[in-house]
């Protein structure tokens, strides 16, 4: 077998340990919307998820009855408003609505045992009254009180998957109705969450339906693999003209729009995670469910497959340490296999390991550069490395950017870097092409006309 595929086979095969490892008794929340209950790729998601559970994470799964309650209380001929979001309906109504959340939940319980893994539904969730909120009454529609998080722990150490049902109960025992998507983001903030995820039919966060904004990257399919909060604000702000004409005309969208989950639900998903994350909850994912493997795939690979909202905290930059070598080497190796990258041996990188900065995701090192002095004052940029499967995330230029202002820092009066393949990157990110008569002389010794390397520059000064 060629190298390449057993060295990209191998860093897979690592990353699943790695995150194995560090998410290892993480908690996790799940909504799982109810339209997917009828999908070919249902029972699916539901062995993915006792995968998860089997491999040392502690889930819960809030299960989301807006599709079944539609069609016992059309078929009861009991109408309902949505207001912000909420389904307004008379008390009349709240039996049959208590009926259609629990058959969810049932259905959901009923899949986990059909897997041999035993999931509880109970009633751990105090509920009190939306009540009136500018001269609105919001009815039945109830908001979490008080979780019984000790409850919830107990069924968690002892290997259960607890099941949330969208009701909620007073302190007197009056039942509320509770947005499942709210409660999954609630228990999430209650419980100080690693992992919050929304598995949604075709919630697709793409070019193909929104406006993304330049600062956002993008995946080669043109999906947003993650966002921090300040470019979920970005997002929403680029889509909010779109997203008003896409309400008013609604009726008048084509079969294909329709084919996704609508527009407002996505920013409602987006709004909902970034309240969750700046509340504590380490990471929220929005996932098309539509799509079979979806929940391994971002739980255990940097690609993921949905789109990450998270704090800025995620990843990070840091000055690269002697036990960092192996793995820079190892990730530098198959760029060097395609002449991008020149050679380099462990104890040249230890001798030049004060000049290197390596980008760290989930306590792996993705990325890698660094910055060389010269004594005329120039400093040089080299041996920039990024894995292949964060290359969308956007890490490269953050890179770039943190080495250039150093180098300001340090009093350079100039940045330069020799490349090959990757001129058109370096020159995006403010570089010039230069001869090679302005590198410094100890560097100009170095350059041949066989690999032809070709000069970028920037002043600094």
């Amino acid at each position: 077998m060629e190298e390449s595929i057993v060295h990209e086979r191998a860093e897979r095969i690592r990353d699943v340990i790695l995150y194995l490892k560090k998410f290892k008794e993480a908690v996790v929340i799940i909504y799982l919307d109810d339209r997917l209950m009828d999908s070919p790729v249902f029972l699916n998601h539901i062995k993915d998820i006792c995968l998860i559970h089997e491999s040392g994470m502690k889930v819960i799964v809030v299960p989301g009855a807006a599709k079944r309650i539609d069609e016992i209380l059309t078929a009861s001929s009991l109408g309902w408003t949505v207001h912000n979001d909420c389904r307004i309906t008379d008390e009349s109504a709240m039996p049959l609505i208590k009926m259609a959340a629990f058959d969810v939940s049932n259905q959901v319980m009923t899949a986990f045992a059909g897997e041999k893994t035993t999931a509880v539904i109970g009633n751990w969730v105090r509920a009190r009254g939306k009540g009136v909120i500018d001269g609105f009454d919001y009815g039945t529609i109830g908001e979490i009180d008080k979780l019984q998080i000790n409850s919830i722990k107990t069924v968690l150490d002892n290997g259960f998957i607890p099941i949330f049902p969208c009701i909620g109960w007073s302190i007197v025992g009056k039942p509320y109705n509770i947005s499942s998507i709210h409660l999954a983001a609630q228990i999430a903030e209650h419980l100080h969450a690693d992992k919050l995820f929304y598995l949604v039919p075709d919630a697709d966060i793409s070019q193909s339906h929104f406006t993304i904004p330049a600062d956002i990257n993008t995946s080669p399919e043109g999906t947003v693999p993650a966002m921090n909060l300040e470019e979920v604000e970005s997002f929403l702000a680029a889509n909010k003209a779109d997203c008003s004409v896409n309400s008013a005309h609604s009726t008048e969208r084509s079969a294909k729009e329709e084919a996704h989950v609508s527009r407002e639900k996505i920013f409602s998903l987006l709004r909902i995670a970034k309240k969750a994350c700046a509340a504590g909850v380490t990471r929220v994912h929005i996932l098309n469910g539509s799509i079979d493997g979806t929940i391994p795939c971002e739980v255990f690979s940097d690609l993921g497959s949905g789109t990450m909202v998270y704090t800025s905290d995620y990843g990070g930059i840091r000055n690269m340490q002697h036990e960092d070598i192996p793995r820079v080497l190892s990730l530098m190796k198959p760029f060097v296999k395609q002449g991008i990258l020149l050679p380099r041996t462990e104890q040249m990188l230890s001798e030049q390991c004060s000049f290197y900065i390596v980008y760290e995701l989930d306590g792996a090192i993705r990325a890698c550069s660094s910055l060389i002095p010269y004594s005329d004052g120039q400093m040089e940029i080299a041996g920039v490395t990024v894995a292949k499967s964060c290359s969308h995330m956007g890490i490269g230029p953050k890179m770039i950017s943190f080495l250039v202002k150093r180098a300001h820092q340090m009093n350079a009066k100039s940045v330069f870097l020799l490349t090959t393949q990757t001129s058109d990157w370096f020159e995006n990110l403010g570089f010039k092409h230069a001869d090679v008569s302005i590198l410094p002389e100890a560097r100009r010794k170095l350059w041949t006309p066989q690999r032809g390397s070709k000069v970028l520059y920037m002043p600094l000064s």
